[in-house]
């Protein structure tokens, strides 16, 4: 029978440092992701085999869908009579959901994941920075895809983003520190992110500042507010107009290669992502409900080309380069609507504490917010879950988080009635 009694502080401690690792390396050594990640998941197995947690009504519903992703993407491949190796990515939103479950149990505290975000962010900016200006690697890649570290890199600067409200309710010889850390850090990962050259993290932004001014705009005044935009400008275009970073370079190719697929040429970044959704769309029409499989997705769209109904560019790519085209042309309307579900489910969990009175709570509904809206803008340019890092950081940040707020708004209700 499982026990129900709390958690050591040794486990605790160790739920933290597992934490922290996962931030601190999630981009700055190869594989980083996967040392927090492999601590988290150890934890999480023992805390399944061993304890009761209590869960709610929201908590199943967004275990569920880490769930159903992974079941509904194991039923496609194995339907399709696919081998092993496919199975590998999918099962590991799976593999995220035991880490809700340490996380609850221990309870670790809030600035194990923050310390980490800051002093991991930081190190991403530095990783970037030395193979963009001292390797002389054109766009800054970190030890994974381009696309890929920019993005993330990106992410990481909005969580740190985030930790600001956090850090702002923290006792005064806590609260300078933490601000400035976060705060490196948020500039060093979107720093990390121009030097990537990653252009797909940088369309959402707009929303992204939706989601911070809806949740921290309270707190400065309207004098206050409009210095802010005012330097936000002036750091934007001092970023466009700074031949180094080659920004103003990325978002002019971007028009020209959209002018040159109108004139009929395919053969640059933005046209073949266009040839791609145009035959994978194709694809969809063929099968809609079940989708043609992951082994079997390239193959069909060299068959297009061959056909000619297809421009040849889109054979080179085993995906195409949009996260909901891609998955509806593998996986039917019913992987649609497991990757809708995917997206959306976390929005509804984290947003409504928004604008909660506790600063610590309104962080990380902050963080789990922006990680969902982050993920729907990358994945308008890129197949992110086609790549380790990409569902990692995803599956096992949404279980963080989600963990992180329900412990936080548990102990704040109850420090709350006993001051009652």
């Amino acid at each position: 029978m499982l026990e129900t009694y709390s958690a050591s502080s040794a486990m605790s401690r160790y739920c933290g440092i597992a934490i922290f690792l996962f931030a601190l390396l999630a981009l700055t050594v190869p594989s980083g992701y996967s040392l927090g990640a492999m601590l988290l998941l150890l934890g999480g197995l023992y805390t399944l085999t061993q304890f009761k947690v209590e869960l709610n009504r929201s908590d199943y519903v967004l275990l569920g869908v880490l769930a159903l992703f992974s079941i509904e993407g194991a039923i496609n491949n194995l339907c399709h009579q696919l081998g092993l190796n496919s199975y590998d990515k999918i099962i590991r939103f799976a593999f995220a959901i035991p880490v809700f479950f340490l996380i609850r149990w221990t309870k670790p505290q809030l600035h194990w994941a923050w310390l980490g975000l800051g002093i991991g962010t930081i190190g991403t900016g530095i990783t970037a920075t030395v193979q963009k200006f001292m390797m002389g690697i054109s766009r800054a890649e970190g030890y994974t895809h381009t696309i890929q570290f920019g993005n993330l890199s990106m992410l990481s600067a909005l969580f740190c983003l985030a930790g600001l409200g956090w850090a702002s309710g923290l006792e005064h010889h806590k609260r300078k520190p933490y601000l400035i850390l976060l705060s490196l850090g948020a500039v060093s990962g979107i720093f990390g992110s121009l030097l990537s050259g990653s252009r797909g993290g940088w369309v959402g932004l707009p929303f992204v500042l939706l989601v911070l001014f809806k949740a921290y705009h309270p707190f400065f005044r309207f004098r206050t507010k409009i210095i802010a935009s005012g330097l936000l400008t002036i750091a934007a275009l001092a970023v466009f107009f700074t031949p180094q970073l080659h920004v103003k370079d990325r978002i002019y190719d971007a028009f020209q290669d959209v002018q040159q697929y109108q004139e009929g040429n395919s053969n640059t970044s933005v046209g073949a992502r266009f040839e791609m959704w145009y035959g994978a769309i194709q694809l969809i029409k063929e099968k809609p409900i079940t989708g043609w499989s992951k082994g079997g997705y390239q193959p069909a769209m060299q068959h297009l080309a061959e056909q000619g109904k297809a421009n040849p560019v889109v054979s080179q790519f085993g995906h195409a380069h949009n996260e909901l085209i891609d998955q509806t042309a593998k996986r039917g309307l019913v992987g649609l609507m497991t990757l809708l579900a995917l997206y959306l489910v976390p929005l509804w969990y984290f947003s409504p504490y928004l604008s909660h009175s506790n600063l610590a709570i309104r962080s990380i509904s902050v963080a789990g917010t922006l990680l969902s809206v982050a993920y729907i803008d990358f994945g308008l340019s890129q197949v992110f879950f086609a790549h380790n890092s990409g569902v990692m950081m995803f599956a096992f940040w949404l279980m963080i988080w989600a963990g992180l707020l329900r412990n936080t708004i548990e102990h704040y209700t109850m420090s709350a009635a006993n001051q009652q």
